[in-house]
């Protein structure tokens, strides 16, 4: 099993983010906009997993297409399925399956967490909104961080 993944968030043109996932088998290059809450959506599904959540999912809206993140924890373990929908209200059978993985919760979590540290010290919070179209999710990864720093200390971490 892998035990790494690597997450970037780069804000591009006003309301449009560019995200990059890739482990060492294969990389995945979505996009998001802002006319959903795609990255307190994220945050919230994988703080939800590291609290015991057997099944969360987020969902990217790129307009018209969408990426849904589906994720199934079992034990300390979670299996990502990242697929690509030409409509957001897809089932997820309409999809195309862009890139997986099967890693530790705890290296999701780091990787999540590490990425929108890096997305804050980037742009900061007031440009982040700016470019972004709305505030930088602090509260959602603050709960994130809370939750895995509580999860890695039970765990002996």
């Amino acid at each position: 099993m892998t035990a790494s993944v690597r997450i970037t968030w780069a804000l591009g043109a006003h309301g449009w983010a560019d995200c990059v996932v890739e482990d060492h088998q294969a990389k995945a290059e979505l996009t998001a906009s802002y006319i959903s809450k795609a990255p307190e959506d994220f945050l919230t599904a994988v703080a939800q997993l590291v609290a015991g959540e057997t099944e969360t999912r987020a969902q990217f809206e790129a307009e018209p297409t969408a990426y849904r993140w589906i994720f199934y924890r079992a034990a300390a373990d979670v299996w990502i399925r990242l697929l690509e929908l030409r409509r957001g209200s897809d089932h997820d059978n309409r999809g195309t399956e862009i890139w997986s993985s099967q890693l530790p919760v705890d290296a999701l979590a780091r990787a999540v967490v590490r990425c929108f540290d890096e997305v804050c010290r980037t742009y900061g919070e007031s440009a982040y909104r700016g470019k972004w179209g709305e505030h930088f999710p602090r509260t959602e990864l603050e709960a994130l961080r809370r939750l895995w720093h509580a999860h890695r200390h039970d765990d002996g971490a």
